[in-house]
Order: structure tokens, then C-alpha cells, then sequence
């Protein structure tokens, strides 16, 4: 195979792992949706269980962006209120590692499993078949991430290839990397996904991949900015927090990047040492907005003009 054929074949697995998480996304809000929409703005009103609603929710879409547009999209159609918003985005923030996990403990092997199983599950009745897809879809998601390995492996040896990763050489020049492709991409867990793949196969190294992922967080905001800016002030206001959210912790992390990148090696293999790290970032992160966010609310509403009915 040619380096351009690689190319491809690479592009070509990230296209279908992109098209995995919206399937996955998709259809477990076809499921679930109307129920989500009916009772959370009785729940997010308290920002620790509108935390734990974006947590959860993440975890199982598998997508922070499709969350966090989603709590934009309800601040819009005032279901919501903006400081609802608020939780949603730190809970999604922390959801979104899952991903990470399941790449780091190697577990993208199932995938054939949960494609078969879905496919079974849709040719079922009405309510079966809904879940049969969103079954497909997660198992989708973990064969393209199965592909995109194999597809990489014969590009390592290219110099292009391989001076392309010696860019993320410095913090943030790797925080910039992973900022970017995220925001063109539209997905940090296909940032996170490929930076895991890449240390498992020795490729680059858990110090490079580390502040990549971190950058990813920052680059996932993107998905809410965009679906905001035909959306009233309120919920740009509510996308604009979510960014700040992230791109402030990125700031407080980069000057002990280093050393916090040392502990994390400490704790385990260097697959494990990027998931860790982007557990950590998050949880931290949202629980320091957590517990700030009486005093970082109104000063929010004040910056970004959000009125205070909402």
C-alpha cells in the first residue's frame, strides 16, 4: 500500500468513527429524548444534579459536543435557564473520558460483538429495533477505532508522519494541535481516541499526548459556538461559558504541565497515563467551577449580558 492509499484508508476510518458517535448519539436521543427534555429543567436547577445529569448523559451518547449543544439548544427554547447550562456543560466535560477509558484498557475489540448484537436487535419490533441501532452504532464506533490502528501502523515509518508528531514536541504547541483538529473535526473523542491509539502502538509519547488531549477539551467547545450564533443572546452566552470553562483550565494546568504529566506516568502504562490525565483535568476542573459557581455565575451573566430572568 502507497503512503496515499494509507492516507486514505486513515481518513476514511475516521469518517466512519465519526459517523459511529452521530449514529450513537442519534439514536439514543430518538430512545430517550422526549423523556430528557420533560424532566430536566426540574433537575438542573441544582448545579450538583445538573453536574451529574451532563456526566451521565455523556457517558452513555459518548459525545460532550452533542450534550452540551443540546443544553444550548433547550437554554434557547427556555426549558432551561442559563445557570442550568452551567452544571450540564462540567457534568458533559467529565462524560466525555469514557471514551478515553474504553480506548486505554484496549477494549475496541468489541466492536464486531455489539455490531452483530445490534443488527439482531433491529430486526425486532418497534421499541427493540430503536436500541438495536444505537447497539450498532456504539459497536461501530469501536471497529472504526479498530481500523483506524491498523490504518496508522504502515504510515509510522513515513518522515512526514512522523515529523508531524514531533510538533506536539512542546506543551503548547500540543495543546494547539489537539485545539484544532478537534474544532475541524468536531469531536474530542476522536482526538483522545487516535492520541491513545498512537502511545499504545509507541508512536507518540504519554508527555506529547497529555496536553493534546487537553487542547481537545478546549476544541470540543466549538460544536456549541457554532450551533449558538443563530440561537438568541442567552444561549450563546450559555456556549461562550462552556468554552470559557475549558479554556481557563487549560491556562491554570500549562505552567505545571510537566510535573503533572510526571504524576500521571507514575500511576500506570502510558495508554493509562493519558486517560487519567484527561479524568483528572475534568474532575478538577468542574469541581472547582462546582463550588465557585455562586460567585462565577453572576459575574458571567454580567460579562456575557445574559439577563438575569434566565
Amino acid at each position: 500500500m502507497t503512503a496515499f492509499q494509507g492516507i486514505v484508508a486513515a481518513v476514511a476510518a475516521i469518517v466512519l468513527f465519526l459517523h459511529g458517535l452521530q449514529g450513537f448519539s442519534r439514536e439514543v436521543q430518538a430512545v430517550g429524548g422526549a423523556t430528557l427534555q420533560s424532566w430536566l429543567p426540574r433537575v438542573t436547577e441544582s448545579r450538583w444534579r445538573g453536574f451529574l445529569i451532563g456526566l451521565a448523559a455523556t457517558a452513555v451518547v459518548q459525545s460532550s459536543s452533542a450534550i452540551t449543544s443540546l443544553a444550548v439548544s433547550l437554554v434557547d427554547a427556555a426549558v432551561i435557564t442559563f445557570r442550568g447550562s452551567l452544571g450540564i456543560a462540567l457534568g458533559a466535560n467529565v462524560g466525555t473520558t469514557a471514551t478515553a477509558w474504553l480506548v486505554s484498557f484496549k477494549l475496541t475489540g468489541i466492536g464486531p460483538f455489539f455490531i452483530v448484537i445490534g443488527a439482531l436487535l433491529s430486526a425486532l419490533p418497534i421499541r427493540a429495533n430503536a436500541i438495536g441501532k444505537a447497539v450498532f452504532y456504539f459497536g461501530l464506533v469501536f471497529f472504526a477505532l479498530d481500523l483506524i490502528s491498523n490504518e496508522l501502523k504502515p504510515l509510522q515509518a513515513h518522515p512526514w508522519f512522523q515529523g508531524g508528531l514531533a510538533m506536539a514536541t512542546t506543551p503548547l504547541l500540543a495543546v494547539l494541535m489537539g485545539l484544532v483538529f478537534t474544532a475541524v473535526i468536531q469531536s474530542s473523542s476522536v482526538t483522545t481516541g487516535l492520541a491513545i491509539l498512537l502511545v499504545q502502538q509507541g508512536v507518540l509519547p504519554a508527555a506529547s499526548a497529555i496536553p493534546i488531549v487537553l487542547g481537545a477539551n478546549v476544541g470540543s467547545t466549538s460544536t456549541a459556538l457554532v450551533a449558538s450564533m443563530s440561537m438568541q443572546p442567552v444561549a450563546r452566552a450559555a456556549a461562550v461559558a462552556n468554552f470559557l470553562f475549558n479554556a481557563v483550565g487549560v491556562l491554570l494546568y500549562l505552567p505545571f504541565l510537566e510535573q503533572f504529566t510526571q504524576r500521571m506516568l507514575a500511576m500506570g502504562e502510558p495508554a493509562m497515563a493519558v486517560a487519567w490525565a484527561h479524568l483528572t483535568f475534568n474532575l478538577t476542573i468542574a469541581a472547582l467551577f462546582l463550588a465557585t459557581l455562586g460567585w462565577v455565575e453572576p459575574r458571567l451573566r454580567t460579562w456575557l449580558s445574559v439577563d438575569a430572568v434566565r
